[in-house]
């Protein structure tokens, strides 16, 4: 036996599992944390003692039928603009990476123009349309017209608003989709092509399936954006949440305790929609190479144990 041998022989614990890994001392995490809640304490303080954010005022109006009327209208036009985004949005994607250069001309045409303007001029440009286009005519291309239709009858508030805010989405939905798609390896559509799949079966059997694990979570953020982007149309006269609290305070000039009821619905929503794409995305990442991401439950006990102080007892090994 070598004396290196030897020597490791005499050091080394009889018992192995006698062995106990000691955590690395982080002083800066303790440190950082302390500062932290000292300021959420702060916050918390003054939120509670400050009379100016009349948080009575707060719960009178929060639950009222005209605020509740305006977040009910909030969220229809974030369910229709997204979508009208969405659909639009995977009919960009394929049109961009079609092989026929006129289709993809048009598609890239369209994205770059509504994604260079900014939505809120693409709202008061819908709403003032019939300054621009008095009547509505259906009929034959470059013939006869068969129906005309006042603009203003049709271009409604609502329908501006509809239009703005969905063909706008389109064109970014149209970036996240294409994204997605070209993350999936071209040799599954070239598998495909080979079974006897044309290419648009191919794309909605094979690609987007699998492309959803790349579209989902921008299209998440892009929903709760598009809740926040509702807040707009509020400059057309349409009573979304709001427009509905602006109504009240300049009434009432009850305006910080309003706005405050207003960005309190929106946390909620915002809320609701972020567990929901986080089970969502737990779903299409099924099957995937890569574990599942874990449940706020398995993140908070993860973030404990990271934050045992040095020198505590760890779990035993089996």
């Amino acid at each position: 036996m070598s004396e290196a041998t030897e020597i490791y022989s005499q050091s080394a614990p009889e018992d192995a599992s006698e062995i106990r890994a000691a955590p690395v001392p982080r002083p800066g995490r303790w440190v950082a944390s302390v500062v932290v809640l000292l300021l959420l304490a702060m916050l918390g303080h003054t939120l509670v003692t400050n009379p100016r954010f009349q948080w009575g005022i707060v719960s009178q109006y929060f639950g009222t039928t005209q605020v509740l009327k305006g977040l009910e209208l909030t969220l229809l036009l974030t369910v229709i603009a997204m979508s009208v985004g969405i659909v639009l949005g995977v009919a960009l994607a394929v049109m961009r990476l079609s092989g026929n250069p006129v289709v993809s001309s048009v598609s890239w045409g369209y994205i770059w123009f509504f994604r260079g303007t900014p939505v809120l001029v693409q709202l008061i440009f819908w709403y003032n349309l019939s300054a621009l286009f008095p009547k509505v005519g259906l009929g034959v291309p470059f013939g006869p017209v068969l129906l005309t239709i006042n603009a203003n009858a049709v271009i409604t508030p609502i329908v501006a608003a509809t239009l703005g805010l969905g063909l706008n989405e389109g064109a970014y939905m149209a970036e996240i989709v294409r994204a997605g798609m070209l993350s999936v390896d071209e040799g599954q559509v070239q598998a495909a092509s080979a079974l006897g799949m044309r290419r648009l079966q191919a794309t909605r059997r094979i690609v987007l399936p699998q492309a959803m694990r790349v579209i989902i979570p921008p299209t998440g953020n892009e929903t709760i954006g598009m809740l926040k982007t509702t807040s707009l149309v509020s400059v057309i006269a349409v009573t979304e949440l709001l427009f509905s609290v602006q109504n009240i305070y300049d009434r009432t000039y009850q305006t910080i305790p309003l706005l405050i009821v207003a960005s309190l619905w929106y946390l909620i929503i915002t809320s609701v929609l972020t567990v929901g794409q986080y089970y969502i995305e737990r779903h299409f990442a099924r099957g995937a190479a890569r574990a599942l991401p874990p449940t706020p439950w398995r993140r908070l006990v993860t973030w404990l144990q990271t934050m045992r102080p040095a020198g505590a007892p760890g779990r035993p090994h089996a």
